[in-house]
């Protein structure tokens, strides 16, 4: 049986999952046609910083349920065999869900997850971006309310239903997860030096100057950012 997608989306106190907090969590079940959204009062103040950003304020979640309450609701919702799919999910919102449920003493299922900031990076290096907004504007999608997290999963479904046209999901996960061929540098100064060895100041370097935007160099930089030079 194929895997059921669900897109999701956090919105949060700040950037560190380790002492900032999830305000809201949402989801959209496209299989189904269900949608999750519930704020969350995270007992800390939310720092006017993030309410910039998100418009989200004290005073909205100060009678909202804790994380606790949410998770379990979230975990009902994502029943089954089912693959968690945000927009820079390996660096912030599936840190972030996880410890929460670490934090909240709350049991997390194994669900398999997708980051399809990586999958656009990896597929689509000619664009100069890759926010959600940004191939929200690339694919013609009408805009939202950007960054609040139930605008953001819907973006994010017509999104990247765009980018992986007419492939499964499950294809998707084995195109992404696939190990790079590339071992070694296969240009400049450093050709033919494990890409572990490479010094990340020449890394840094090629990086600011665009080279690894040029659709020639997508499996050197994929490689790169598997083993974190990039």
């Amino acid at each position: 049986m194929a895997k059921r997608p669900i897109y999701y989306d956090t919105e949060t106190t700040g950037v560190k999952p380790d002492r900032d907090r999830i305000i809201e969590l949402a989801a959209y079940d496209p299989v189904n046609e269900k949608n999750f959204t519930s704020l969350i009062n995270p007992n800390m103040p939310i720092p006017p910083e993030s309410t910039a950003i998100h418009n989200i304020t004290d005073d909205m979640v100060k009678s909202a349920p804790t994380f606790k309450e949410v998770a379990e609701n979230f975990v009902a919702f994502c029943e089954g065999d089912v693959v968690l799919i945000a927009h820079n999910n390996d660096s912030f919102d599936r840190p972030f869900l996880e410890y929460e449920f670490q934090r909240h003493e709350v049991h997390l299922p194994t669900w398999t997850y997708l980051d399809s900031l990586k999958w656009a990076r990896k597929y689509r290096p000619d664009l100069p971006r890759h926010t959600l907004q940004h191939l929200r504007e690339i694919h013609e999608i009408p805009a939202n309310q950007a960054h609040r997290a139930l605008d953001d999963v819907i973006v994010l479904h017509k999104v990247f239903s765009s980018l992986i046209d007419d492939l499964s999901i499950e294809k998707a996960l084995e195109l992404l997860s696939a190990t790079s061929t590339i071992r070694n540098m296969p240009f400049g100064k450093h050709k033919g030096t494990p890409l572990q060895e490479m010094p990340k100041h020449y890394i840094g370097w090629l990086n600011t100057n665009g080279a690894f935007d040029k659709p020639e160099n997508a499996e050197l930089k994929s490689a790169l950012e598997k083993i974190g030079m990039l």
